[in-house]
Parts: C-alpha cells; structure tokens; sequence
C-alpha cells in the first residue's frame, strides 16, 4: 500500500474556528478567520490606506515647517483612532450575543446582569458569575429615596 506522501494527497485538518470568537468555522487561506471577519479586515485595511494617503497629502501641503508636520501626523493618528473604535462599536454591536462566563450563544434569551456583561441561564443568577455590583447598598439606597424621612414642625408655644 502506498502512503498519502507517496500519492500526493494530504490528510484532512482539524476545523479551526474563527479566531475572533465566532462560532463560524476558518481556514488557513483565511488566516483562521471566517468569512465576515476576513471582509470586515479587509475594509479595515482599505479604510487605513486611504486616510495614510490622506494624511501624507495633508503632510506634504504643511511641510513648510516641522511642528505642522508632527502636528499633521498626530492629526492623522487620532484620525485613525477614531476609525478604529467607530468600526470595532460597529463590529460589536452587530456580533453575536454569548455568554461572558461560558461564551454559550444566548441570542434573545440573555440575561443583562446589573454588572453591565450579558449571561445565559445558568450563569445569570450573582452567585454563578461573581457578580461585583452592590445589591445591599443599592437597595438601601432605593429605599432611602422612596422613603424620605418626614418631621414634623414644632408648634409655637402661646
């Protein structure tokens, strides 16, 4: 019997899931990313292209002293900064919802926690999750509100 070397044909790999925590599988030609990641990396690039030629256009109309220029490339950073969040906001918003202590998909039957981060069933409850948020001083507080002390005003004496 001849070997798969022998032949040419390589054995089958392990699929690799995406490496941005999608539940969607990647392949090498991919860099391990699925296919709405790879797009997402690809306009992302496209995007910091454009603002480098923007910013280099702006660089070299200011070259006429060296604080514009540096201050053309700390414009053209932040620039880019700004970009960056604006697409990972849109990117986060859109992804899927899981679990934060197991990364289980929750879709609509999450449970938003008081601690701000999203839980499935089993992990929703403060115990299961090590929850931070204060729930004594909270209630203590909604309490004090609803419930303002009342005095009553001294009678003058005749």
């Amino acid at each position: 019997m001849e070997s798969s070397k022998e032949i040419g044909c390589r054995a089958p790999e392990d699929p690799v899931l995406c490496i941005n925590d999608y539940d969607f599988f990647g392949s090498a030609a991919t860099m391990n990313m699925c296919s709405k990641c790879q797009k997402d990396m690809i306009l992302l690039k496209k995007e910091h292209a454009k603002l480098a030629a923007a910013s280099s256009k702006d660089v070299v109309r200011r070259s006429s002293s060296s604080n514009e220029s540096e201050l053309a490339l700390v414009g053209a950073a932040v620039a880019f900064a700004d970009l960056a969040s604006k697409i990972s906001q849109v990117k986060s918003k859109e992804g899927l919802k899981k679990c934060t202590a197991c990364r289980k998909r929750v879709g609509l039957t999450g449970f938003s926690c008081k601690c701000g981060d999203l839980f499935c069933a089993v992990h929703h409850y403060s115990n299961k999750h090590n929850c931070p948020f204060d729930y004594r001083n909270a209630g203590q507080n909604a309490i004090a509100i609803a419930n303002p002390i009342i005095v009553a005003e001294k009678l003058n004496k005749i």
